[in-house]
């Protein structure tokens, strides 16, 4: 039976009341960002203990003590939810600043007593901090969960890194300066200095955070089995071994990179602390993005993101120039990347911790676990990692172009452990159904960056007409990114919006949830939003709205028959055709059966033609005999040739047509009684002699052997002979259906001459 938490006093506090106090935690951890700069997280501190003469084990071991005591948070998570998260929280987080002041006596240690009392007298003050940091964290963790309402989470974790970056990279700018400044010890003791008066600042603030009340536990067992047993979690055991392999992969980072630029790249201490700038820059400018795509598109696309990017880090550190004016750029770079991939790791797989894997019931125990095993694995990185690097201190020379050095091994098994992550976090459950696939395609189709712009205008459009700019401008993209916005801008108070929002999506390509909100207007009732939404469903391409356009064939109004008519057709619904033909063999109106016509054509159903023959003696514009004409060149003809011919008769039709028919001269060479009328008809349009090259063009008609054509053909041909009785003016489409005919059987003419 697992632990249950029950709150004591006070209550839990409501959305409203977290969300209001939000600010003072994001203002702690920013506090908290300096802190963390000038001393245990920061490259000052390596590069001080470096100076100090310890060795790079020496210097492993001291940081590994940090994430190795996570693993007593298994031991003390009742104790501190007895005592209450934020009191234990606040109380050891306190008390680590005043333990860190201690570190202003390493120097003195150093001078009067040697290296190995330094090393002792720095381990002492590393195990306390150490002890107490954990402990804080153990609480940190169900503190955390519980006031960041989940609405909001990918939301706060971008907000709060892009407030922690900036003053983070105000610090290091700090520090560099510092540093750069003088040779003296005292430099990195004025930043342990003034990073304990700011820590305790941070304490100050996150007490006014809400939640974090004491909780009774109650059990049936072992505290620690109770405990142990969220390791029967598959799901949960995943997350882990992804965690502590990548953990794993990249704790050493912020220890041993420092020391790599340093001594192989060849940077000094100002620019190696530097570096730290191009990682804030990178998570800076990477934040609200990566905290956005979780939001929306959920923890392990950005995870798996990050991942990959980081293997591609891996790889320039190993591919990086030796000593050259390129490798300050180059490492600058380099350290951007690293900012965006370590945001991204935060954001995804805290959003995953806290959404989909940890249960808010027993988040204590599940957090004790996290901590610890992330503990065990960052420990390990921190103290394998610096004796690798010494073990290899002897290697040099250069392999397959790439120069040799003591911390290629760690970069390799860097790269090594990223891979197996990669694989693992592929096991682990989803927040959502988004796969990195497709994160990945929404930044290759449409324009990405024009559709994340459009996306901000929506959101902070001012009136009517911002937003139907910023939603034209959305579809324009043919971006998915802007899917969510569009769907949203359907549920718009404002009538323009909701139409625009749905011309918009046409320009998309076929999207499951798109094709949903627009079937559901379809079937609806605001009939002016219908008819787009139907044009839009065609347009888009949504093979899977073919189902509900059949059912709009029965609709009441005429309107949405005709245009579902015309979207089957669009959509090559071949499976639609009968049932279209039956429609419009029941004659219920002209301008539906125009429409179940031109579906038809679309569908080149030949059985359709007798049918479609019947309504050009009631058309009774211009536009429906076009389309009438239209149908059977798709159907028997060449779709292309005759749209073409149609455009260019309405500038000069006897020329047109004399060009037109010109190439079936050398085709009928030898029929001397077609030929001769064909020349006639030629001639006869060639001189503007319109109604007499008509004539002719119905004498040549009447000279072809119905044998040699289909019997849709000679049907439509006969019929065509007939209409070009009327006036020329009024037949347009007809003689262009003609030459178009005898242009596409034009292989099977030789044969045709009855005479």
């Amino acid at each position: 039976m697992a632990m249950n938490e029950q709150a004591a006093t006070p209550e839990t506090p409501t959305n409203v009341e977290k969300l209001r106090l939000l600010p003072w935690s994001i203002a702690s951890e920013a506090m908290n960002s300096i802190f963390s700069q000038f001393t245990y997280w920061g490259p000052p501190f390596v590069l001080f203990f470096s100076e100090l003469g310890l060795s790079n084990t020496e210097i492993g071991f001291l940081f590994s003590l940090l994430p190795f005591f996570g693993l007593i948070a298994i031991f003390v998570n009742p104790a501190v939810a007895r005592f209450g998260y934020k009191r234990s929280y606040v109380r050891y987080y306190t008390l680590r600043k005043f333990i860190t002041l201690f570190l202003l006596f390493v120097p003195w240690i150093n001078i009067r007593f040697g290296g190995r009392y330094t090393l002792l007298y720095s381990t002492i003050i590393f195990v306390l901090f150490a002890l107490s940091r954990s402990i804080a964290i153990t609480a940190y963790f169900p503190w955390r969960q519980e006031y960041v309402p989940d609405s909001v989470r990918g939301k706060y974790a971008a907000t709060n890194n892009i407030v922690s970056q900036l003053t983070g990279m105000a610090a290091v700018v700090f520090a560099g300066y510092i540093v750069g400044r003088s040779d003296d010890i005292n430099r990195f003791l004025i930043l342990i200095a003034i990073a304990v008066i700011v820590g305790l600042i941070s304490a100050a603030l996150v007490t006014r955070v809400p939640g974090g009340a004491p909780v009774q536990l109650t059990q049936a067992g072992s505290r620690l089995g109770e405990t142990l047993s969220t390791l029967r979690d598959a799901n949960f055991r995943y997350y882990l071994l992804g965690l502590g392999l990548v953990t794993f992969a990249n704790a050493p980072e912020s220890t041993f990179v420092p020391l790599f630029m340093r001594r192989e790249a060849g940077l000094t201490e100002s620019q190696t602390i530097l570096l730290q700038t191009g990682v804030l820059i990178g998570g800076l400018a990477s934040t609200y993005f990566w905290g956005w795509a979780s939001d929306r598109y959920g923890s392990k696309p950005v995870i798996h993101s990050g991942l990959y990017l980081r293997l591609l880090l891996i790889c320039g550190w190993l591919l990086i120039p030796r000593g050259s004016v390129a490798t300050l750029p180059i490492a600058l770079g380099l350290a951007a990347l690293q900012g965006v991939t370590a945001i991204s790791w935060v954001i995804g797989a805290g959003r995953l911790l806290y959404v989909s894997v940890v249960p808010p019931e027993r988040k204590g125990e599940y957090m004790s676990v996290y901590y610890a095993v992330l503990g065990l694995f960052g420990g390990l990185s921190q103290l394998l990692g610096g004796r690798l690097v010494d073990l290899m201190s002897g290697l040099t020379g250069e392999f397959a172009g790439i120069t040799l050095n003591p911390f290629m091994p760690l970069f390799a098994i860097s790269l090594l452990l990223t891979t197996l992550g990669v694989w693992l976090f592929y096991r682990v459950s989803a927040d959502n159904d988004f796969s990195v696939v497709e994160f990945a395609s929404m930044f290759v189709h449409g324009n990405p960056f024009s559709a994340l712009s459009s996306v901000a205008r929506y959101h902070y459009a001012r009136d009517e007409r911002a937003a139907l700019r910023a939603t034209t401008k959305m579809g324009i993209t043919r971006s998915r990114l802007a899917v969510e916005e569009l769907l949203d801008a359907l549920q718009d108070p404002r009538f323009n919006v909701r139409f625009e929002a749905i011309i918009a999506m046409a320009r998309l390509e076929d999207d499951p949830r798109v094709s949903a909100a627009l079937q559901e207007i379809a079937i609806g009732n605001e009939l002016s939003l219908t008819a787009p939404a139907i044009w839009a469903l065609s347009r888009m391409g949504a093979a899977n709205a073919v189902g509900t356009l059949r059912r709009g064939l029965d609709a009441d109004f005429y309107s949405i028959r005709a245009h579902c008519a015309r979207a089957l057709g669009t959509l090559n619904d071949v499976q639609s055709a009968p049932l279209l033909l039956e429609r419009l063999q029941q004659a219920a109106n002209p301008g539906v059966d125009i429409a179940y016509a031109s579906a038809l054509g679309n569908l080149k159903y030949e059985p359709a033609v007798p049918a479609i023959l019947n309504l050009w003696d009631v058309a009774e514009t211009q536009g429906q005999r076009f389309e009438i004409g239209l149908a059977f060149a798709r159907i028997l003809g060449d779709e292309r040739q005759y749209v073409r011919l149609l455009r260019s008769v309405r500038a000069d039709l006897g020329t047109t047509i004399a060009q037109a028919l010109t190439p079936l001269k050398s085709e009928i060479a030898e029929q001397a009684g077609l030929l001769a009328t064909l020349t006639g008809c030629i001639d006869a349009f060639a001189g503007q002699a319109l109604d007499h090259g008509v004539e002719l063009l119905v004498a040549l008609i009447g000279q072809l052997d119905p044998e040699t054509l289909k019997p849709a053909e000679w049907l439509v041909l006969e019929k065509c002979s007939i209409l070009l009785g009327k006036p020329v003016d009024s037949a347009l489409e007809v003689i262009v259906l003609v030459v178009d005919l005898l242009l596409t059987t034009r292989s099977r003419l030789a044969g045709s001459d009855r005479h």
